[in-house]
């Protein structure tokens, strides 16, 4: 999958710096025809500002795989495994019931090692008890954003500290096989 999603935005996107570094954006949103346009639009802003900085961040809309190719469960899966780093972003009114699902199902799949390579990002007024528990439950990193400045902030300290944890060796790099 990491080859194909490589191909596949190398095709889509401008060249950047670090191509092989692959981050995946998950968010409540459905598609481009979508229920929540405000949100599909600030991980869009997410997704470019990332790649203006070089990193090869993506969107599951992105790659344009065909949900009668591979569903939509099965590429969120697929494509956390392949990616260097998963940013899950929910709003304060995230009540979206497939992201719930989407984020249980590819927290589950992880390594406790893989986790380390997922951030949670929610807005500051967002409350849950099962926010809290992602913490505990599945030891992934969380943090709280108040705006899209902050959202952006949070995000590339995460992103440049797994980058630097692979260069130096502290999380092994990510391979097609590791990835399948």
């Amino acid at each position: 999958m990491r080859e194909t999603l490589l191909k596949r935005l190398d095709s889509a996107f401008p060249p950047i710096r670090h191509r092989q570094f692959l981050i995946y954006l998950m968010g409540p949103y459905k598609s481009h025809i979508t229920e929540n346009e405000e949100m599909f639009s600030r991980l869009e802003a997410l997704r470019d500002k990332l790649r203006s900085e070089g990193y090869n961040a993506f969107l599951a809309t992105d790659p344009d795989i065909p949900l009668e190719e591979l569903d939509a469960g099965t590429q969120s899966l697929k494509f956390a495994r392949a990616s260097n780093v998963v940013l899950f972003v929910v709003p304060d009114d995230g009540k979206n019931l497939g992201v719930g699902i989407e984020v249980g199902a590819v927290l589950e799949d992880m390594s406790t090692r893989q986790r380390q390579r997922i951030l949670f990002l929610h807005e500051d007024g967002m409350r849950s008890a099962m926010i809290g528990a992602i913490g505990d439950r599945w030891n992934v990193f969380r943090r709280t954003f108040e705006d899209d400045d902050d959202l952006w902030h949070e995000a590339l300290l995460f992103v440049r500290d797994v980058m630097r944890k692979e260069v130096y060796g502290d999380l092994s790099r990510i391979f097609e096989e590791d990835s399948s």
